[in-house]
Parts: C-alpha cells; sequence; structure tokens
C-alpha cells in the first residue's frame, strides 16, 4: 500500500466526494486527507498548509479547480495537483495543465485506476487518461495542419511565432536561438507583415498559437 503524508479533495458533488475519500481511505496510507466543497475554502486553507497531492475538479461553485491550481501553484510549486473532471475539450485541458495540474483524469476512470494513479505521481509520474491523451494528440495535429496562416510562414519564422507563444521576450529569443536581436526583430517585422497583423497577440491568435 501508497504511503502518503497527506491528500486533499476538491469536490462540490457530495456523491463523488465520499466515493473518492473511501477509496483513498480503503487503498492509500494517509495521514491527513482534507476535503473541501468550494475552490475558495480548499484555497485558504492549502495556502497555509499544503498537502503533498490535490485532486481538482474544474467544475466548482464561484473559482473554478483551474484557476485555485493556477493560485496555488504560485505559492507553493511543490504540491502536486491531480484534474479529475468530466470536461475533455482540449482547452479545458491545457488551461488545467498551463496552470499547474500534474495529471488529468476523467471522472469515469474506475476507482483502482484513480488510485494507481495518485500513487504514480506520488512517484514522480504525470498520469493523463488515455481519452485525453488522444483528445491533446488530435488537437496538436489539427492546429498543425488545418492554419494556413501558420504553414505560409517560413520555418523560421515558425519557430520565432513557437518561441513568443512560450513567453520569451525577443533578447531571450536571440539567445536560444544563437542570431542577433536586430535579426529577430527582422523576422519579426516580416512576419507581422505576412499576417497583417500589428503585435504578437495577433499574430499567435492569427497562427493558431494562442
Amino acid at each position: 500500500m501508497v504511503k502518503i503524508n497527506s491528500i486533499a479533495i476538491i469536490e462540490d458533488d457530495d456523491k463523488v466526494r465520499h466515493y473518492l475519500t473511501e477509496h483513498i481511505q480503503l487503498n492509500i496510507e494517509v495521514k491527513d486527507l482534507k476535503v473541501f466543497r468550494d475552490a475558495e475554502t480548499a484555497l485558504k486553507e492549502l495556502i497555509a498548509e499544503p498537502v503533498e497531492i490535490a485532486l481538482f475538479d474544474v467544475n466548482l461553485p464561484g473559482m473554478t479547480g483551474i484557476e485555485c491550481i493556477r493560485r496555488i501553484k504560485m505559492l507553493h510549486p511543490q504540491l502536486q495537483c491531480m484534474v479529475l473532471t468530466v470536461y475533455d475539450k482540449p482547452d479545458t485541458i491545457f488551461e488545467a495543465l498551463k496552470a499547474g495540474a500534474i495529471s488529468y483524469l476523467l471522472k469515469s476512470t474506475p476507482a483502482e485506476k484513480i488510485i494507481e494513479a495518485i500513487a504514480e505521481v506520488k512517484n514522480g509520474g504525470s498520469p493523463i487518461s488515455s481519452q485525453i491523451a488522444r483528445k491533446v494528440i488530435e488537437a496538436f495535429a489539427v492546429k498543425e495542419k488545418t492554419n494556413e496562416y501558420f504553414q505560409d510562414l517560413t520555418r523560421r519564422e515558425q519557430e520565432m511565432l513557437e518561441q513568443l507563444s512560450k513567453g520569451y521576450r525577443y533578447k531571450e529569443i536571440a539567445d536560444k536561438l544563437y542570431i542577433s536581436l536586430d535579426t529577430v526583430r527582422t523576422h519579426i517585422r516580416n512576419i507581422y507583415e505576412k499576417l497583417q497583423v500589428n503585435s504578437r497577440a495577433e499574430a499567435l491568435k492569427k497562427t493558431g498559437l494562442l
């Protein structure tokens, strides 16, 4: 039986919350199991006293689980956040992962698989439901193939935009790609002209990177 010092469940559905609590208590040797019905209460208590692993629903009353993850990770980056939800849309998945979730599972996942996923996170893994992995792969494939604006750019220009989408500044891009700052500026200017946009956000949105 896996041993974990502390786990939190953030879930507003009583049946799901009790179901998770029961299976965790039966299958994991946990010293401290915290249970919350809403993100606001969880945020306040977990900031003051963080746990090792927290399971979040996405759609909670008031603050969403994803926003709660984002705020907690800013103060306690070591806290391992797992998402357990019914939502399988790529936008929601990417938002949760960008917020700091280390795992994304659907509520249709069998109880034993959820327990295995918690143990995997404890051991440094990042378990994701197979259906979710499939949707992520399909989303990348669609984005790569269907955006004609992105495809019209040169490979170097595509590389520039990819770096911009990750939040890097011009100087950082120059350093990463071993080119001059002026060269970066020239590429970005050419990109804006080709796409007929005036800002980074417009360029990223038009090419499907935002």
